[in-house]
């Protein structure tokens, strides 16, 4: 299979409110359409994780996160145009995605993706897609495919046959709260 006809079959999978596995920027994810609630559902369930914890979105442009936030603050698109590791930001004001993804506060967690094919999934969907560790909640994060449980690949829609043999290991992304009153807070290093 190409890498073509693997995001393809993948996207198809999200256009009809499917759960799929894949490999992002960081760690293999869990993903769906971020504007599917029913989609956002099948993942909360399948992880065992309270709706009240939220999940991280990704983007493959700054310009596609502006579409998904009320304003987004000039100095959240340069951190995401100028970092040279995977950033994820919290925004407050999101707005057109499930409403199972955004908590009481109002905020959205993004990320822009530079890896190919999590970029090319947004690119192709033409919308945000859910990133969440492919593993129970509690347990510990898969950052390979071999380390991803049975479970979590039983339980998904379609699971991405591109870097599915890659070995080497990358870690979550720095995690930054970034509030349009100025405040910024790192929670994740």
């Amino acid at each position: 299979m190409t890498l073509q006809e693997d995001l393809r079959a993948a996207v198809d999978v999200l256009r009809k409110g499917g759960i799929i596995l894949y490999p992002t920027d960081t760690v293999w994810g869990i993903g769906c359409d971020a504007t599917n609630e029913e989609a956002v559902k099948k993942v909360y369930a399948l992880k065992r994780r309270l709706e009240s914890k939220a999940m991280i979105l990704l983007f493959d442009t700054v310009g596609r996160v502006e579409r998904y936030v009320e304003h987004l603050p000039e100095v959240a698109g340069d951190m995401m145009e100028m970092t040279d590791k995977p950033l994820t930001l919290i925004l407050d004001g999101a707005k057109g995605v499930a409403i199972n993804l955004v908590p009481e506060d109002g905020t959205i967690a993004v990320r822009v993706s530079a890896e190919e094919y999590s970029s090319s999934l947004v690119r192709m969907l033409q919308k945000p897609i859910v990133s969440t560790s492919a593993n129970i909640s509690g347990e510990p994060t898969a950052a390979i495919f071999s380390e991803i449980s049975q479970e979590i690949i039983d339980g998904v829609d379609y699971v991405a046959e591109y870097r599915r043999s890659d070995a080497k290991k990358s870690k979550p992304s720095s995690i930054i709260r970034l509030s349009n009153s100025g405040l910024v807070k790192i929670i994740r290093e």
